[in-house]
């Protein structure tokens, strides 16, 4: 049997897509690749510390799978599918539903795409008419995918080769994008209804997975054309081959280089929960919760992901206490699950929250930052094993997660002089 130190031998260096499974052929992840061998082999060098998620836990995985194809943007259409189908254990791990992303078709005489959170496509399915004055009646969804700054890049790609009007206004008038060839100018007459409809359909054929059957069609059209004698309309389909076949689509894969500013965490997701507590004499004791994951590609504050906490059951300044009340009633709910909690104290502070964790039973690592004696540097503590993050992205989390529970607390005391 080929074992998997054979197989990274023998990858190859087009693009495509891998997945790695653990020893019952469970699918662990799916991911993406400009190169197969370089992507995948980056896994396997004992790096310390760990930025993409399923670094965390390569000790699972014993056999891996590839699927070759022409593009980055062919990879990316074919990992977003596989990831809906299989469900993988590490691909949604810290993402909530209402974060993943949809491509919706327009239902309208000059159809147009629009990219919408979750939240946005329950509100368009509610009403026939569509849920926003900027989205019309819905022919068709795509999706869901896990980056919407990924999708919209692979549909910024398609628009430059199949252009399309992608404006509420039926109108080309004061349209920049009409300037740019990325809009063909249905409503001033600029392209028929058939050959409109024509862009439309290929890219619902490549968000469909088919675009060997669009180029098919496309060199049967040229050939028609030629026959017809029409060899402006020919070399312009022959044109627009050339560009599907030698699609630029460097800006769908994150250079990892970029790890070293910002967590990019390249198609896996991230998630960090920071907690803090503020109190005044103990008395007002509020906890927060604050989450920053890279749902759009970049490490950053995801608001909508947010809880606060009125200490009910610690009496007195109990940070600890009422860190771990806080800790224990979050952990009762259905939330997302993070891969690194961190929390605002010290090693008082970690020693509880594994506590709370060994008593779920769940697994995440923990950091605890505090400053130092000096109180220029951050004292850092830590257990399991944390992803290597950037200092810059350890005092954000800490400082928002401080500025939520004061603003909360602040909000409380006042109510307190009113009543």
């Amino acid at each position: 049997m080929t074992t998997i130190l054979q197989k990274l031998k023998n990858l190859p260096q087009s693009p495509g897509v891998y997945i790695f499974y653990d020893k019952n052929r469970n699918i662990l992840y799916v991911g993406k690749a400009t190169s197969l061998k370089d992507r995948v082999g980056s896994y396997f060098q004992n790096k310390i510390g760990a930025v993409r998620t399923i670094e965390m836990y390569m000790n699972e995985v014993t056999d891996l799978e590839i699927k070759k194809t022409d593009t980055v943007l062919e990879a990316y259409i074919l990992e977003q599918s596989l990831i809906k189908k299989l469900q993988p254990k590490y691909n949604a791990m810290g993402k909530d539903d209402k974060s993943f992303t949809y491509v919706l078709l327009s239902k309208e005489e000059f159809p147009r795409f629009a990219v919408v959170r979750e939240t946005d496509l329950d509100s368009v399915k509610s009403s026939p008419r569509g849920g926003q004055k900027s989205l019309p009646p819905t022919a068709k969804v795509y999706g869901p995918y896990t980056s919407k700054r990924q999708i919209e890049a692979a549909l910024k790609i398609l628009r430059k080769i199949f252009p399309y009007h992608n404006r509420p206004e039926h109108s080309e008038s004061r349209c920049f994008d009409y300037h740019l060839g990325l809009c063909p100018g249905p409503y001033d007459g600029k392209i028929s209804k058939k050959e409109y409809v024509k862009n439309i359909r290929a890219i619902k054929m490549i968000l469909e997975g088919k675009k060997k059957g669009l180029i098919n069609r496309m060199k049967k059209e040229m050939e028609e054309c030629s026959d017809k004698a029409e060899f402006e309309k020919a070399a312009e389909v022959r044109n627009r081959i050339f560009a599907l076949q030698h699609i630029q689509d460097v800006a769908l894969i994150s250079d990892h280089r970029d790890a070293i500013n910002r967590v990019s965490v390249d198609d896996a997701m991230m998630r960090i929960e920071g907690y803090d507590i503020s109190n005044i004499s103990g008395k007002f004791a509020t906890g927060s919760m604050v989450v920053f994951d890279n749902s759009d590609g970049e490490m950053q504050p995801n608001k909508s992901q947010y809880r606060k906490f009125k200490i009910k059951n610690v009496e007195g300044a109990n940070d600890v206490g009422a860190m771990e009340e806080m800790l224990t009633r979050r952990f009762r709910n259905n939330w997302p699950r993070p891969n690194l909690i961190l929390l605002d104290g010290g090693a008082g502070h970690l020693n509880m929250a594994r506590k709370v964790l060994r008593n779920h039973k769940i697994e995440i690592p923990l950091l605890a930052v505090a400053k130092g004696p000096a109180r220029k540097k951050l004292d850092l503590r830590s257990f399991g094993t944390v992803p290597e993050l950037p200092k810059n992205i350890i005092e954000q989390v800490r400082n928002e997660a401080h500025r939520f529970a004061i603003s909360y607390h602040r909000k409380l005391r006042g109510k307190s002089f009113t009543d």
